[in-house]
């Protein structure tokens, strides 16, 4: 059943008055002092938010005093209009592909709730840094600024980088509501479809365009950028009082389109809700049954799909419209594995929902359950890298042997770890998570953080060592390493497939994902 709108429609009672806004705040506030009280281990979520801190303020000042040598330094400025473009477009993606960003409190619990539709904007920007994708663009940014800025003007520009980094944080949102109410309109899905077909085709044909690339950093970016590498106190201040200013204008304007959007009802969920299935052939075998069961779950799941078709096209549209190289490839299939298993294999069994129970009562052993969600995982990993890097093969040229050996062993590899990670982790932390609305996320956001920095240091590390032996044209180390971490992460497959066949264990996971 798909979600019921509950924002008034008539154009008066749907602005965005003070009053509103104001409601929406203390609204917020509960909602977030509820999370953190049913928190499991608060300790633990206060030192993650503490290492954070940290970081970010590590990344903000080390770098300014590190001695550079002047080539690095100039590639540093002129990569700096690059790298602020990249985090408002990171952000806009990023919102778009969520349907209008993280849910604060999920839909089925937030049905009881008079949470307004103001209220869902302002807690998707408050969990917008509970984001790996936006931590590690952020720290990255700060630390290129720091780096061009030097520890004399350090304060100042910093300043003016968390103040872009607000407002392209606010822009992706008011995009992705702008784009949601389109989608919730009468042909609205085939719009956006189209519309992000033709979007993503101009930035990879004017990437790829070294005279009109620069088209794509030019406008905001650039400003800041100059500002940042050599613009005065006063500039600097008052660049940062209008990032700021237009940032609350634009909160402001997706409230109102986060209004709109609630006004319309959710196409896409509705229509795979209930749209009817030809039955098919009865599979051969209960493992290719449970195959195609666990397949159609995850591509009938809105967030599924939008998620894994941005994780395989955005890194190879970058690819292609950069040029990388081979050696820079190698580290594209982890990237994009350790993205993708986050969509669901972190949590596997919240596919089936309440329907864990129905499944727990089919007569087919319980390996054979793990074994085809395993698969259907693997599958997904090793779809979205190879359309990936297919897309980023185009303008890197033919590959040395070491190289293409080097791309498919860390193909290989970062699969094998991603979905041994993700049956352990599935296992030990289960959680129920309705997996039907386009928002949805398989974990609490902390959760989520962790998992994915650890998969991140996980798969980089490995991409690294085998873009490494590549340069090198080290064959043999390359295939003695493949060997260990396939065998080490089949041992963990083995052993997670031993602990579900345990029914102690089994029913503890079933109880939580079926609550």
């Amino acid at each position: 059943m798909g979600l019921v709108p509950t924002a008034p429609s008539s154009p008066d009672s749907a602005s965005v008055r003070l009053s509103e806004v104001r409601r929406a705040v203390a609204d917020l506030r509960h909602l977030l002092w509820f999370r953190a009280a049913t928190l499991n281990r608060p300790r633990v979520v206060v030192i993650a938010l503490a290492v954070f801190g940290a970081v970010t303020l590590l990344s903000a000042t080390v770098p300014a005093w590190i001695d550079l040598d002047p080539a690095v330094l100039a590639r540093a400025t002129r990569a700096l209009p690059a790298a602020l473009a990249a985090v408002a477009a990171i952000s806009v993606a990023s919102a778009i592909a969520g349907g209008g960003g993280r849910e604060l409190l999920a839909r089925d619990p937030a049905s009881i709730h008079p949470i307004s539709p103001v209220t869902d904007h302002l807690g998707a920007l408050v969990l917008a840094p509970l984001n790996t994708g936006w931590l590690l663009q952020t720290w990255l940014l700060l630390g290129f600024t720091a780096v061009v800025a030097g520890p004399e003007r350090l304060l100042g520009v910093q300043l003016l980088t968390l103040a872009w980094v607000v407002a392209a944080t606010v822009l992706g949102q008011v995009v992705a509501w702008g784009v949601e109410w389109v989608r919730r309109g009468p042909r609205g899905a085939r719009v956006v479809r189209i519309g992000v077909a033709v979007a993503l085709g101009v930035l990879a044909g004017v990437g790829a365009t070294p005279d009109v690339r620069q088209v794509l950093v030019a406008g905001p970016a650039r400003i800041v950028a100059t500002a940042i590498e050599r613009g005065s106190a006063g500039a600097i201040a008052l660049i940062t009082l209008t990032l700021l200013v237009g940032g609350g204008v634009l909160v402001v304007l997706g409230a109102r389109l986060a209004t709109l959007a609630a006004t319309r009802m959710p196409r896409d969920e509705g229509r795979q809700e209930t749209r009817a299935h030809a039955p098919r052939p009865t599979p051969s075998s209960p493992l290719a049954m449970m195959v195609r069961v666990d397949r159609a779950s995850v591509w009938r799941s809105v967030p599924l799909r939008r998620g894994t078709l941005l994780l395989a096209i955005a890194p190879g549209l970058v690819a292609l419209a950069g040029g990388l190289r081979w050696e820079t490839l190698i580290l594209l299939p982890g990237l994009v594995a350790s993205g993708c298993v986050l969509l669901f294999g972190v949590n596997l069994w919240c596919l089936d929902g309440r329907g864990m129970l129905w499944r727990e009562t089919l007569p087919v052993a319980p390996r054979t359950v793990l074994v085809a969600r395993a698969w259907v995982l693997a599958e997904v990993l090793f779809g979205a890298a190879l359309i990936t890097i297919v897309l980023g093969s185009v303008r890197a040229g033919m590959p040395t042997p070491a190289e293409a050996l080097a791309v498919v062993l860390a193909l290989v590899t970062v699969v094998g770890q991603a979905v041994s990670a993700g049956l352990r982790w599935s296992e030990k932390s289960p959680y129920a998570v309705d997996l039907r609305s386009a928002r949805a996320t398989p974990a609490p956001p902390l959760t989520m953080v962790g998992y994915s920095l650890r998969l991140a240091l996980t798969t980089t590390f490995t991409g690294l060592y085998f873009a490494t032996l590549a340069a090198l044209g080290r064959p043999l180390p390359m295939l003695a390493v493949a060997v260990v971490l396939l065998a080490i992460s089949a041992f963990r497959i083995v052993r997670a497939s031993r602990r579900w066949s345990d029914p102690v264990r089994r029913s503890a996971v079933v109880g939580v994902v079926a609550a």
